[in-house]
């Protein structure tokens, strides 16, 4: 017989109490009291002379004035703002490639994530007129990342030459659109770190021959997809899409600018010269019509095209996979030089604004062949001028002079609003981007090679409530 006890089981109790305890309060005086001893005070004092009289007088004055501001309606929509105005533009980053800036590159293009919290930037140069074999590159910096490093970018991508265009995607954060100065079209994947390359033309019979200096991306008819839209200054305007299971560009559609097939207006001085083609500088897409772009020319040209033009282009497709069409529809008063730029409304489905090289912005009507309003932003050339995405009324320019200027046409005063300068005076401000998620954000692109990080006030960026029916006015306005 066997028997198994266990060891004794130990207990114990613990407790504890507190001892002590604190009350504290706090009177005031009784202010009856000293507000009667007050008032007493002042009735014991002697009324100023005259002071009984003066009231009596103006009484009835007051109470009309008064009755007048009760009934009027002159501040109903006034907003209060209590910011500080003292400044409305301030410098957030400066961000570099010390790589680039060694071999003297420039900044030719910056570009927004969809998401607003990374910035693309494209380097290349803006003063070679000649083929470029040197090697640049595109770096992002993601500026919501924890311990931002200005002088070093979250991403490079290498590129065995000059980029000349560059825009992200509208709905995939990690896509970017690239022009080269070769001619290929680029489609860049920041998620693949090891090969960013997702698609690229290569050198075809069907890709451009000549730089490309501008890209879009177009949305197609099928929900959701787009396609990139490249222009260059061979005169050829290619739409591409995406095949992804390949892993390559296919050619959606051509079109080519002929000056024979320009357009005429009033004013035009072209005279057709057998079928030179017009050499495309800017490229822009209409928000509000998705079948209008807008193209602006090497000569000065500025015409309104449209996808779906069906007129054969009077220039040989022969070694083509499709027949090159001849896409434009409207020609505005040309200009007396290159137009580096153009940028539609997103808050009027008829107004753009366009800037070249003689110094002038132009803000125009898609109805009217001329300009509805000029203005002197600098004694040298624009390169680039662009919309606020939260004011109407407001818009930028990038500047030869190295200042970026933005105006506001609700002010009585058509001087810049507000100047951006940073640096020393001979480096170009070539590029600019409003953060369509952050309008309070301006990126600036230099020759320098850095890219400047802007903070706008509140004055420059929300809207006042009366500034659509404004730009209205403004856009109903005949031109001269």
């Amino acid at each position: 017989m066997r028997g198994c006890q266990t060891r004794a089981l130990l207990s114990a109790d613990a407790e504890v109490q507190t001892v002590s305890a604190s009350i504290s309060w706090t009177q005031t005086e009784p202010q009856q009291q000293d507000t009667e001893q007050l008032l007493q005070q002042n009735h014991d004092k002697p009324e100023p002379p005259g002071l009984k009289d003066f009231i009596l007088r103006v009484e009835d004055m007051v109470i009309r004035e008064l009755v007048k501001n009760a009934r009027s309606h002159a501040f109903d929509e006034f907003q209060v703002n209590w910011e500080d105005h003292s400044q409305l533009v301030s410098c957030l980053h400066c961000l570099q490639h010390p790589s680039a800036q060694d071999r003297g590159l420039h900044v030719t293009a910056v570009s927004w994530s969809c998401t607003g919290s990374v910035i693309a930037c494209a380097y290349g140069r803006i003063d070679d007129g000649d083929w470029s074999t040197e090697r640049s590159c595109v770096c992002t910096w993601n500026l919501d990342r924890r311990g931002l490093n200005p002088k070093q970018a979250d991403l490079v991508i290498d590129v065995p030459t000059a980029v000349s265009a560059l825009c992200c995607h509208p709905e995939q954060p990690a896509l970017i659109a690239g022009g080269l100065y070769s001619g290929e079209v680029v489609v860049w994947d920041t998620s693949r770190t090891q090969d960013p390359v997702l698609v690229q033309t290569g050198m075809s019979a069907d890709s451009h021959r000549e730089p490309v200096y501008q890209v879009a991306w177009v949305p197609l008819q099928k929900k959701g997809e787009f396609g990139v839209l490249s222009a260059g200054s061979g005169g050829r305007l290619l739409l591409w899409t995406v095949d992804s299971d390949q892993g390559r560009f296919v050619l959606n559609a051509a079109y080519a600018l002929v000056q024979q097939q320009v357009p005429h207006s009033s004013y035009s001085s072209y005279k057709a010269r057998g079928s030179s083609t017009v050499g495309v500088t800017s490229l822009a897409l209409s928000p509000w019509d998705s079948d209008t772009f807008l193209v602006g020319s090497e000569g000065g040209l500025l015409l309104r095209c449209s996808f779906s033009s069906q007129t054969p282009a009077v220039v040989s497709s022969e070694g083509h996979s499709l027949t090159l069409r001849a896409p434009a529809v409207f020609s505005f008063r040309p200009r007396s030089g290159p137009v580096h730029s153009i940028h539609c409304s997103p808050f009027h489905r008829n107004l753009f604004v366009s800037a070249g090289t003689d110094g002038l912005v132009h803000l125009h009507s898609l109805l009217q062949t001329n300009p509805l309003l000029s203005l002197r932003v600098a004694d040298s050339y624009v390169f680039q001028v662009q919309w606020s995405p939260s004011r109407p009324l407001v818009f930028a320019a990038a500047t030869g002079q190295g200042a970026v200027q933005i105006f506001d046409l609700g002010r009585r005063s058509l001087r810049p609003a507000a100047t951006i300068e940073q640096g020393a005076a001979d480096q170009v401000a070539t590029c600019l981007s409003f953060n369509r998620q952050n309008p309070h954000l301006l990126a600036v692109g230099r020759t320098d090679g850095t890219v400047g990080v802007w903070q706008l006030s509140h004055d420059l960026t929300e809207q006042s409530p009366r500034e659509s029916s404004q730009l209205e006015q403004i856009a109903n306005q005949v031109s001269e």
